[in-house]
């Protein structure tokens, strides 16, 4: 009963998003304020972890395929598959939901804590759409592009590797990277990009919006939300392989 109590108020906060917006202009400038915020402030982190993902995939590839009548092209292919389909999208979803997710919830429950959500009802502002809206609809434009750089350099990291290791010569990987590609690959990360990025952004503001008590209880929204945030991604993940492959 908590469980369908809690989606029941979840997606009546998600109704009250689609409220004509009092101010454009406000909104477009916090837009653009979020887009910041959670795209380029996470271009380090994906970076870092999508390097060495592709990295170490590489080396783990190549350890596990002992086989000597095994090209070495299949390390290639591999690796892109794997980044494309699951390393870009879910490993960085879940990074994400963890910077991402737990800034959002603490900034919306600081808000609720110290009375300034209710200041902007007394004020006749659409408080979800305006501190919500925005949030959601950052996180639609920049995670996916996060992913799509997440993808690009676990790929170009393994290549690299590959190379100064001598694991996979630059030639056979790109070789075997490109025997394998499928568009509808493609599609499918985008897909699990634009469905990851609203789960992390919306469950986030939810556990934020929400909160009761002070300090601590925002904490706690904090660490309910990257934790409701990763369960989501990854059962959304079960979800879509499951439908679309």
């Amino acid at each position: 009963m908590i469980f369908f109590y809690h989606l029941g108020r979840y997606l009546l906060l998600l109704r009250r998003l689609f409220k004509k917006p009092e101010n454009r202009l406000l909104y477009g400038q916090e837009l653009i304020r979020q887009m910041y915020s959670i795209g380029v402030g996470s271009i380090g982190i994906v970076t870092i972890i999508a390097v060495f993902s592709g990295a170490v995939t590489t080396v783990q590839t190549a350890y596990q395929l002992i086989a000597g009548w095994i090209s070495k092209s299949v390390i290639g292919a591999i690796v892109s598959d794997s980044s494309l389909l699951e390393l870009g999208p879910t490993i960085t979803s879940l990074v994400l939901a963890g910077k991402i997710g737990s800034s959002i919830a603490s900034e919306i429950g600081t808000m609720r804590v110290t009375e300034q959500i209710d200041a902007l009802e007394i004020m006749g502002i659409n408080a979800p759409g305006y501190l919500i809206g925005p949030k959601i609809l950052a996180a639609l434009l920049t995670i996916p592009l996060l992913i799509v750089l997440s993808i690009s350099l676990c790929t170009a990291g393994g290549m690299v590797v590959g190379e100064l290791t001598g694991i996979v010569p630059y030639t056979q990987f790109v070789e075997g990277a490109r025997s394998t590609f499928q568009t509808y690959n493609l599609i499918f990360s985008m897909t699990k990009a634009i469905t990851f990025s609203f789960l992390i952004s919306s469950i986030s503001a939810y556990q934020g919006y929400y909160v009761e008590g002070g300090s601590l209880e925002v904490g706690k929204a904090s660490t309910m939300a990257v934790v409701f945030s990763s369960v989501a991604i990854l059962v959304a993940d079960y979800v879509l392989a499951q439908l679309l492959l």
